[in-house]
């Protein structure tokens, strides 16, 4: 009898625990159920089948680290300078630039080496013809003037002669400018110059559309506290702009050019480069940088009030670095598989290209809070009606 009444005490104790309510995890609002009653505890063999364990529960792997820009220092100056005689005008010279591509070499030791000689001889023997005639046939040593109407010898001569001598002109003319305009091959990196009143926006189509806009940098008694301006590690005065573009070394480069309002002309001496920036059209050549260094050009075609403020500023760098300062812009870099195939990448046309949107987009200084301004305070009225621009209207803020 005693028996019985333990075992019944026994069945009622466990059919209370059973009715009891789940108890509730405090601080989280979850429920926390029992264990059923036979269940295998849990991560044991039992309660997992398959044979798997669970893994732990790991943290986040960190957000991979900006990639330094390799043209900047630590407090984002330039690493590059300029040197002297290079890539920039020099005082008391006449010569033209030391050139830095093929075409380049080439352009200037024809004009050094045929069209300056060819000139020059030119000019002298005219000079010394008219001298010979007005001694020769002065009144006093000829008082009674010749009767010759015609000789047929002179008239072979000098027809001949400058037949001749537009000859060796043309030849090696015509040479170097169809190589100067030949199209570049299909794994060049295009360049997009982009002229704009007044300074210049860039697109890196090739690279998941890296853009660059540069302005540039006045003199430290023309801008207000806190903006920036131009040092001597920017470069030269009127030269210097806040964002410089970067290319390649020893790679082709695809330049095409465009404009947004009025036409510009991106010019590099140093390049052999001179190229119009019309609106609605698209114009291209390419080159090859030969030497790393820091090279300025300027915009050489009068486009109104602020023409003179156009600078131009290339760090030509050796292709490693060139791909890191794709990757610290944002950018991505081709696979060689894309790189060896022809370009894909679509060259916004001229009319998608709008002066206020470019402006809002990346017409900015390198320090945030610093803008960069022109020199002159206010645009010159225009009749002219611009790409996406009305007459007159222009980027007078920037």
């Amino acid at each position: 009898m005693r028996m019985l009444v333990i075992a019944a005490a026994a069945v009622l104790a466990g059919g209370a625990y059973a009715q009891q309510p789940a108890a509730v995890t405090p601080g989280s609002g979850e429920v926390a159920t029992a264990p059923q009653a036979g269940a295998p505890p849990p991560g044991s063999a039992e309660a997992n089948p398959t044979g798997q364990v669970t893994p732990p529960a790991t943290a986040a792997a960190p957000a991979p680290a900006a990639v330094q820009d390799p043209t900047l220092n630590a407090d984002g100056s330039p690493r590059m300078v300029a040197t002297p005689h290079v890539g920039q005008p020099t005082d008391r010279t006449i010569d033209l630039q030391t050139q830095f591509t093929p075409t380049g070499r080439e352009g200037k030791a024809f004009h050094n080496n045929i069209l300056m000689p060819v000139i020059v001889a030119i000019s002298l023997l005219v000079l010394f013809l008219l001298g010979y005639v007005a001694v020769r046939f002065r009144e006093k040593a000829n008082p009674v003037p010749s009767k010759t109407s015609h000789n047929t010898a002179i008239e072979i001569i000098w027809t001949a002669a400058p037949v001749l001598i537009l000859a060796a002109i043309a030849v090696p003319s015509i040479g170097l400018l169809a190589r100067q305009f030949k199209p570049a091959p299909d794994n060049a990196v295009t360049l997009k110059a982009i002229g704009n009143q007044w300074f210049w926006s860039y697109e890196y189509p090739d690279y998941g559309g890296v853009s660059v806009t540069a302005n540039m940098l006045k003199e430290k008694d023309d801008v207000a506290a806190g903006q920036r301006f131009r040092t001597d590690a920017d470069g030269p005065r009127l030269l210097a702009v806040d964002n410089r573009i970067v290319l390649p070394v020893g790679v082709p480069i695809r330049l095409i050019t465009t404009a947004t309002d009025v036409i510009h002309s991106w010019a590099i001496p140093a390049f052999w480069i001179k190229l119009d920036a019309v609106p609605g059209r698209l114009n291209e050549t390419s080159f090859t940088i030969e030497k790393p260094g820091l090279y300025f050009g300027q915009c050489s075609e009068l486009c109104g009030a602020r023409h003179a403020y156009m600078p131009i500023a290339v760090e030509a760098v050796p292709v490693a670095q060139f791909n890191q300062w794709i990757r610290a812009k944002g950018g991505t870099l081709p696979s060689p598989a894309e790189a060896a195939a022809p370009s894909n990448a679509v060259i916004p046309q001229p009319g998608a290209d709008v002066a206020d949107a470019t402006s809002e987009a990346g017409n900015t200084a390198s320090d945030p809070g610093t803008p960069v301004v022109n020199a002159t305070e206010a645009a010159s009225p225009s009749t002219q009606r611009a790409t996406g621009n009305g007459g007159g209207v222009g980027n007078v803020d920037q």
